[in-house]
Protein backbone atom coordinates (compact mmCIF):
# COMPACT_ATOMS: atom_id res chain seq x y z
CA UNK A 1 0.00 0.00 0.00
CA UNK A 2 1.43 3.42 -0.97
CA UNK A 3 2.14 6.09 1.59
CA UNK A 4 -0.65 8.58 2.25
CA UNK A 5 -0.53 12.09 3.63
CA UNK A 6 -3.06 12.27 6.45
CA UNK A 7 -4.76 15.46 7.52
CA UNK A 8 -4.17 15.61 11.28
CA UNK A 9 -6.94 16.83 13.58
CA UNK A 10 -7.40 16.55 17.34
CA UNK A 11 -10.28 15.94 19.69
CA UNK A 12 -13.66 14.26 19.62
CA UNK A 13 -15.56 17.26 18.21
CA UNK A 14 -17.45 16.71 14.98
CA UNK A 15 -16.02 13.25 14.23
CA UNK A 16 -19.03 12.40 12.05
CA UNK A 17 -18.68 15.65 10.09
CA UNK A 18 -14.92 15.19 9.61
CA UNK A 19 -15.39 11.63 8.36
CA UNK A 20 -18.10 12.77 5.94
CA UNK A 21 -15.95 15.56 4.48
CA UNK A 22 -12.91 13.26 4.42
CA UNK A 23 -14.89 10.73 2.36
CA UNK A 24 -16.34 13.34 -0.02
CA UNK A 25 -12.97 15.04 -0.60
CA UNK A 26 -11.01 11.72 -0.59
CA UNK A 27 -8.71 13.18 2.07
CA UNK A 28 -7.22 10.60 4.49
CA UNK A 29 -7.61 11.86 8.06
CA UNK A 30 -5.85 11.09 11.36
CA UNK A 31 -7.89 12.02 14.45
CA UNK A 32 -5.93 12.04 17.71
CA UNK A 33 -6.68 12.73 21.39
CA UNK A 34 -10.25 11.42 21.21
CA UNK A 35 -11.61 12.03 24.75
CA UNK A 36 -8.20 11.29 26.33
CA UNK A 37 -9.21 13.13 29.53
CA UNK A 38 -12.65 11.55 29.78
CA UNK A 39 -13.65 8.87 32.31
CA UNK A 40 -14.48 6.70 29.30
CA UNK A 41 -11.78 7.63 26.77
CA UNK A 42 -11.95 6.94 23.04
CA UNK A 43 -14.65 6.52 20.42
CA UNK A 44 -18.29 6.12 21.44
CA UNK A 45 -20.38 3.19 20.15
CA UNK A 46 -22.28 5.42 17.66
CA UNK A 47 -19.01 6.70 16.18
CA UNK A 48 -17.73 3.15 15.68
CA UNK A 49 -21.10 2.23 14.16
CA UNK A 50 -20.80 5.17 11.75
CA UNK A 51 -17.35 3.93 10.67
CA UNK A 52 -18.86 0.49 10.01
CA UNK A 53 -21.57 2.16 7.94
CA UNK A 54 -18.91 3.95 5.85
CA UNK A 55 -17.21 0.58 5.27
CA UNK A 56 -20.56 -0.86 4.17
CA UNK A 57 -21.28 1.76 1.50
CA UNK A 58 -17.67 2.20 0.32
CA UNK A 59 -15.12 0.00 -1.39
CA UNK A 60 -11.49 -0.06 -0.28
CA UNK A 61 -11.82 2.27 2.71
CA UNK A 62 -9.34 1.61 5.55
CA UNK A 63 -10.13 2.16 9.24
CA UNK A 64 -7.50 1.79 11.94
CA UNK A 65 -8.32 2.40 15.62
CA UNK A 66 -5.75 2.06 18.41
CA UNK A 67 -6.39 -0.12 21.48
CA UNK A 68 -7.78 2.67 23.65
CA UNK A 69 -9.93 4.11 20.84
CA UNK A 70 -8.28 7.54 21.27
CA UNK A 71 -6.63 7.54 17.83
CA UNK A 72 -8.33 6.91 14.49
CA UNK A 73 -6.80 6.64 11.02
CA UNK A 74 -9.28 6.76 8.16
CA UNK A 75 -8.52 6.45 4.44
CA UNK A 76 -11.71 6.91 2.39
CA UNK A 77 -12.59 4.52 -0.40
CA UNK A 78 -14.92 4.76 -3.40
CA UNK A 79 -18.58 5.32 -2.51
CA UNK A 80 -20.40 2.36 -4.00
CA UNK A 81 -23.99 2.71 -2.76
CA UNK A 82 -25.94 -0.48 -3.46
CA UNK A 83 -29.31 -2.06 -2.81
CA UNK A 84 -30.70 -4.10 0.08
CA UNK A 85 -28.02 -2.98 2.54
CA UNK A 86 -28.76 -3.34 6.26
CA UNK A 87 -27.15 -1.49 9.16
CA UNK A 88 -27.86 -1.62 12.89
CA UNK A 89 -27.30 1.89 14.29
CA UNK A 90 -27.42 0.65 17.91
CA UNK A 91 -28.99 2.63 20.75
CA UNK A 92 -26.15 5.04 21.57
CA UNK A 93 -27.60 7.66 19.16
CA UNK A 94 -30.71 7.71 17.02
CA UNK A 95 -30.97 6.90 13.30
CA UNK A 96 -31.11 10.68 12.68
CA UNK A 97 -27.40 10.90 13.59
CA UNK A 98 -26.54 8.60 10.65
CA UNK A 99 -29.00 10.02 8.11
CA UNK A 100 -27.47 13.46 7.43
CA UNK A 101 -24.06 12.17 6.25
CA UNK A 102 -25.65 9.17 4.55
CA UNK A 103 -27.88 11.23 2.25
CA UNK A 104 -24.92 13.36 1.14
CA UNK A 105 -22.68 10.34 0.47
CA UNK A 106 -25.47 8.45 -1.30
CA UNK A 107 -25.71 11.17 -3.98
CA UNK A 108 -22.11 10.56 -5.07
CA UNK A 109 -22.20 6.76 -5.19
CA UNK A 110 -21.58 4.42 -8.09
CA UNK A 111 -25.09 3.00 -7.75
CA UNK A 112 -28.26 4.31 -6.08
CA UNK A 113 -28.42 3.56 -2.37
CA UNK A 114 -31.16 1.57 -0.68
CA UNK A 115 -30.50 0.75 2.97
CA UNK A 116 -32.47 -0.55 5.95
CA UNK A 117 -31.45 1.17 9.21
CA UNK A 118 -32.37 -0.24 12.61
CA UNK A 119 -32.31 1.53 15.97
CA UNK A 120 -33.97 4.56 17.56
CA UNK A 121 -36.26 6.50 15.21
CA UNK A 122 -37.25 9.31 17.59
CA UNK A 123 -35.43 10.95 20.48
CA UNK A 124 -34.89 14.46 21.87
CA UNK A 125 -31.27 14.81 20.67
CA UNK A 126 -31.17 14.16 16.91
CA UNK A 127 -33.73 15.11 14.23
CA UNK A 128 -36.44 12.46 13.99
CA UNK A 129 -37.03 10.27 10.95
CA UNK A 130 -40.29 12.22 10.42
CA UNK A 131 -38.32 15.47 10.18
CA UNK A 132 -35.97 13.88 7.63
CA UNK A 133 -38.86 12.71 5.52
CA UNK A 134 -40.81 15.99 5.61
CA UNK A 135 -38.13 18.71 5.88
CA UNK A 136 -34.69 17.32 4.95
CA UNK A 137 -35.42 15.49 1.69
CA UNK A 138 -37.05 18.62 0.13
CA UNK A 139 -33.75 20.51 0.73
CA UNK A 140 -32.00 18.05 -1.61
CA UNK A 141 -34.54 18.81 -4.36
CA UNK A 142 -33.52 22.49 -4.25
CA UNK A 143 -30.04 21.40 -5.36
CA UNK A 144 -31.30 19.46 -8.35
CA UNK A 145 -31.51 15.99 -6.78
CA UNK A 146 -34.21 14.05 -8.68
CA UNK A 147 -37.40 13.27 -6.73
CA UNK A 148 -37.54 9.87 -8.39
CA UNK A 149 -35.93 7.35 -6.04
CA UNK A 150 -35.62 9.80 -3.13
CA UNK A 151 -37.75 8.43 -0.32
CA UNK A 152 -37.91 7.12 3.21
CA UNK A 153 -40.31 4.55 4.63
CA UNK A 154 -40.84 4.11 8.38
CA UNK A 155 -41.39 0.39 9.00
CA UNK A 156 -41.46 0.51 12.81
CA UNK A 157 -40.70 3.01 15.56
CA UNK A 158 -38.19 2.69 18.36
CA UNK A 159 -37.36 4.96 21.29
CA UNK A 160 -34.84 4.92 24.14
CA UNK A 161 -33.57 2.91 25.85
CA UNK A 162 -33.98 -0.25 23.72
CA UNK A 163 -34.85 1.03 20.24
CA UNK A 164 -36.40 -1.49 17.87
CA UNK A 165 -37.24 1.01 15.12
CA UNK A 166 -36.62 0.39 11.42
CA UNK A 167 -36.63 2.57 8.30
CA UNK A 168 -35.79 2.08 4.63
CA UNK A 169 -33.94 4.93 2.95
CA UNK A 170 -33.52 5.29 -0.83
CA UNK A 171 -31.15 7.87 -2.34
CA UNK A 172 -30.67 8.32 -6.09
CA UNK A 173 -27.25 9.24 -7.51
CA UNK A 174 -26.75 12.58 -9.21
CA UNK A 175 -25.71 12.25 -12.84
CA UNK A 176 -22.86 14.72 -12.63
CA UNK A 177 -23.04 17.46 -10.03
CA UNK A 178 -25.44 19.40 -7.83
CA UNK A 179 -27.06 22.66 -8.93
CA UNK A 180 -25.95 25.99 -7.39
CA UNK A 181 -28.79 27.80 -5.60
CA UNK A 182 -29.92 31.36 -5.01
CA UNK A 183 -32.19 30.61 -2.08
CA UNK A 184 -32.84 33.68 0.03
CA UNK A 185 -36.63 34.06 -0.01
CA UNK A 186 -38.08 32.26 3.01
CA UNK A 187 -41.64 33.33 2.18
CA UNK A 188 -44.58 33.38 4.61
CA UNK A 189 -45.91 30.36 6.47
CA UNK A 190 -48.98 29.02 4.67
CA UNK A 191 -49.61 25.73 6.44
CA UNK A 192 -48.44 23.63 9.37
CA UNK A 193 -48.29 19.85 9.24
CA UNK A 194 -47.09 17.34 11.76
CA UNK A 195 -47.22 13.82 13.06
CA UNK A 196 -47.45 12.43 16.57
CA UNK A 197 -46.47 8.90 17.49
CA UNK A 198 -46.86 6.60 20.46
CA UNK A 199 -45.34 3.20 21.19
CA UNK A 200 -46.39 0.95 24.04
CA UNK A 201 -48.44 3.73 25.68
CA UNK A 202 -52.05 4.90 25.28
CA UNK A 203 -52.89 6.49 21.92
CA UNK A 204 -54.72 9.16 23.94
CA UNK A 205 -51.30 10.76 24.55
CA UNK A 206 -51.21 11.71 20.86
CA UNK A 207 -54.60 13.44 20.96
CA UNK A 208 -53.46 15.45 24.00
CA UNK A 209 -50.27 16.60 22.20
CA UNK A 210 -52.26 17.58 19.09
CA UNK A 211 -54.82 19.52 21.13
CA UNK A 212 -52.07 21.43 22.97
CA UNK A 213 -50.15 22.29 19.77
CA UNK A 214 -53.28 23.32 17.88
CA UNK A 215 -54.27 25.55 20.79
CA UNK A 216 -51.22 27.68 19.96
CA UNK A 217 -51.28 27.48 16.14
CA UNK A 218 -54.99 28.02 15.53
CA UNK A 219 -54.71 31.56 16.85
CA UNK A 220 -52.25 32.28 14.04
CA UNK A 221 -53.40 30.37 10.95
CA UNK A 222 -56.26 28.03 10.01
CA UNK A 223 -54.44 25.41 7.91
CA UNK A 224 -53.07 23.09 10.61
CA UNK A 225 -53.17 19.29 10.30
CA UNK A 226 -51.35 16.99 12.69
CA UNK A 227 -51.68 13.26 12.02
CA UNK A 228 -51.42 10.38 14.47
CA UNK A 229 -49.23 7.31 14.10
CA UNK A 230 -49.93 4.90 16.93
CA UNK A 231 -47.81 1.77 16.67
CA UNK A 232 -48.59 -1.59 18.24
CA UNK A 233 -47.03 -5.05 18.31
CA UNK A 234 -43.77 -5.49 16.41
CA UNK A 235 -44.03 -2.00 14.90
CA UNK A 236 -43.90 -0.41 18.37
CA UNK A 237 -40.26 -1.20 19.05
CA UNK A 238 -39.01 -2.34 22.43
CA UNK A 239 -39.64 0.65 24.73
CA UNK A 240 -42.59 2.87 25.68
CA UNK A 241 -42.56 6.46 24.43
CA UNK A 242 -44.33 9.20 22.50
CA UNK A 243 -43.44 12.35 20.61
CA UNK A 244 -44.33 14.94 18.01
CA UNK A 245 -42.72 16.34 14.85
CA UNK A 246 -44.01 19.60 13.35
CA UNK A 247 -43.25 21.29 10.02
CA UNK A 248 -44.19 24.72 8.70
CA UNK A 249 -44.37 25.06 4.92
CA UNK A 250 -43.87 28.53 3.45
CA UNK A 251 -45.12 30.20 0.26
CA UNK A 252 -41.62 29.85 -1.28
CA UNK A 253 -41.35 26.09 -0.62
CA UNK A 254 -39.24 26.15 2.56
CA UNK A 255 -39.84 23.66 5.36
CA UNK A 256 -39.09 24.66 8.95
CA UNK A 257 -39.20 21.85 11.50
CA UNK A 258 -39.10 21.07 15.20
CA UNK A 259 -39.51 17.74 17.00
CA UNK A 260 -38.98 15.79 20.19
CA UNK A 261 -39.67 12.41 21.74
CA UNK A 262 -40.29 11.39 25.34
CA UNK A 263 -39.12 8.04 26.73
CA UNK A 264 -37.13 6.59 29.60
CA UNK A 265 -33.41 7.34 29.61
CA UNK A 266 -30.69 4.83 28.83
CA UNK A 267 -30.11 2.26 31.53
CA UNK A 268 -26.93 2.69 33.53
CA UNK A 269 -24.17 0.12 33.12
CA UNK A 270 -24.78 -1.21 36.64
CA UNK A 271 -28.15 -2.61 35.77
CA UNK A 272 -31.81 -1.93 35.23
CA UNK A 273 -33.60 0.68 37.31
CA UNK A 274 -36.53 -0.35 39.46
CA UNK A 275 -39.96 0.73 38.28
CA UNK A 276 -40.22 3.11 41.27
CA UNK A 277 -36.92 4.77 40.38
CA UNK A 278 -37.94 5.62 36.84
CA UNK A 279 -38.44 9.36 36.55
CA UNK A 280 -41.82 10.63 35.49
CA UNK A 281 -42.12 11.39 31.78
CA UNK A 282 -43.09 14.90 30.64
CA UNK A 283 -46.88 15.15 30.29
CA UNK A 284 -48.05 15.05 26.64
CA UNK A 285 -49.80 18.43 26.95
CA UNK A 286 -46.51 20.06 27.94
CA UNK A 287 -44.68 18.31 25.07
CA UNK A 288 -47.21 19.57 22.49
CA UNK A 289 -46.98 23.15 23.76
CA UNK A 290 -43.16 23.14 23.96
CA UNK A 291 -42.66 21.88 20.39
CA UNK A 292 -45.27 24.28 19.01
CA UNK A 293 -43.44 27.13 20.76
CA UNK A 294 -40.08 25.80 19.49
CA UNK A 295 -41.39 25.77 15.90
CA UNK A 296 -42.61 29.37 16.24
CA UNK A 297 -39.14 30.27 17.55
CA UNK A 298 -37.52 28.72 14.47
CA UNK A 299 -39.94 30.58 12.16
CA UNK A 300 -39.24 33.86 13.98
CA UNK A 301 -35.48 33.47 13.42
CA UNK A 302 -36.05 33.54 9.66
CA UNK A 303 -34.03 31.74 7.04
CA UNK A 304 -34.80 29.12 4.41
CA UNK A 305 -34.04 26.23 6.80
CA UNK A 306 -34.30 25.78 10.57
CA UNK A 307 -31.22 25.75 12.83
CA UNK A 308 -30.88 21.93 12.79
CA UNK A 309 -30.51 21.93 8.97
CA UNK A 310 -27.90 24.69 8.64
CA UNK A 311 -24.98 22.23 8.51
CA UNK A 312 -26.50 20.18 5.69
CA UNK A 313 -27.36 23.35 3.73
CA UNK A 314 -23.76 24.62 3.94
CA UNK A 315 -22.30 21.24 2.91
CA UNK A 316 -24.57 21.06 -0.16
CA UNK A 317 -23.64 24.65 -1.14
CA UNK A 318 -19.93 23.79 -0.83
CA UNK A 319 -20.33 20.72 -3.08
CA UNK A 320 -22.02 22.69 -5.89
CA UNK A 321 -20.34 23.51 -9.22
CA UNK A 322 -17.88 26.41 -9.33
CA UNK A 323 -20.70 28.87 -9.37
CA UNK A 324 -22.05 31.21 -6.67
CA UNK A 325 -24.60 29.82 -4.20
CA UNK A 326 -26.41 32.27 -1.96
CA UNK A 327 -28.60 31.26 1.02
CA UNK A 328 -30.31 32.95 3.96
CA UNK A 329 -30.39 31.49 7.48
CA UNK A 330 -31.45 32.78 10.88
CA UNK A 331 -28.92 33.09 13.68
CA UNK A 332 -25.92 30.83 12.93
CA UNK A 333 -26.07 27.71 15.12
CA UNK A 334 -22.90 26.46 16.90
CA UNK A 335 -22.97 23.34 14.70
CA UNK A 336 -23.42 25.49 11.58
CA UNK A 337 -20.28 27.45 12.50
CA UNK A 338 -18.30 24.21 13.02
CA UNK A 339 -19.47 22.98 9.60
CA UNK A 340 -18.23 26.20 7.94
CA UNK A 341 -14.79 25.76 9.55
CA UNK A 342 -14.49 22.12 8.53
CA UNK A 343 -15.66 22.86 4.96
CA UNK A 344 -12.83 25.40 4.72
CA UNK A 345 -10.29 22.82 6.00
CA UNK A 346 -11.38 19.83 3.90
CA UNK A 347 -12.84 21.37 0.73
CA UNK A 348 -11.06 24.74 0.62
CA UNK A 349 -14.41 26.52 0.24
CA UNK A 350 -14.83 29.79 2.11
CA UNK A 351 -18.19 31.46 2.71
CA UNK A 352 -18.79 35.22 2.69
CA UNK A 353 -21.05 35.90 5.68
CA UNK A 354 -23.12 39.09 5.67
CA UNK A 355 -25.69 39.92 8.38
CA UNK A 356 -28.96 41.44 7.17
CA UNK A 357 -29.86 43.92 9.97
CA UNK A 358 -33.35 44.62 8.59
CA UNK A 359 -34.48 41.02 9.19
CA UNK A 360 -31.94 39.78 11.78
CA UNK A 361 -30.94 37.00 9.36
CA UNK A 362 -27.59 36.13 7.81
CA UNK A 363 -26.83 35.77 4.08
CA UNK A 364 -24.01 33.40 3.10
CA UNK A 365 -22.36 33.17 -0.30
CA UNK A 366 -19.78 30.71 -1.59
CA UNK A 367 -18.32 29.35 -4.81
CA UNK A 368 -18.69 25.56 -4.74
CA UNK A 369 -15.78 23.13 -5.02
CA UNK A 370 -17.29 21.61 -8.19
CA UNK A 371 -17.51 18.02 -6.92
CA UNK A 372 -18.59 15.69 -9.70
CA UNK A 373 -19.95 12.18 -9.34
CA UNK A 374 -17.18 10.52 -11.35
CA UNK A 375 -17.79 7.06 -9.92
CA UNK A 376 -21.32 6.71 -11.30
CA UNK A 377 -22.04 3.96 -13.79
CA UNK A 378 -22.15 5.34 -17.31
CA UNK A 379 -25.08 3.67 -19.03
Amino acid sequence: MGKFTYMRVKGSQNIRLRLLLSTISTTPVLIEDIRTDSTWPGLRPHEVSFLRLLEKISDDCVVEINETGTKLKYKPGIIMGGRHLVHDCGTSRSIGYFLEPLIVLGLFGKKPLSIRLRGITNDSKDPSVDTFRAATLPILKQFGVPSDGLQMKIESRGVLPHGGGEIILSIPIIQENLKAVNWIDEGMVKRIRGVTFSTRVSSQFENTMIHAARGIFNRLLPDVHIYTDHKAGDQAGKSPGYGISLFAETTSGCYISSDTAVSYARMEEEGEMDEEEKKELSPPEEVGEQIAAALLGEIEQGGVVDSSHQGLLFILCALCPQDVSKVRVGKLSPYGIQVLRNIRDFLGVKFVIKPDPSTGTVILKCVGCGLKNLSRKIS
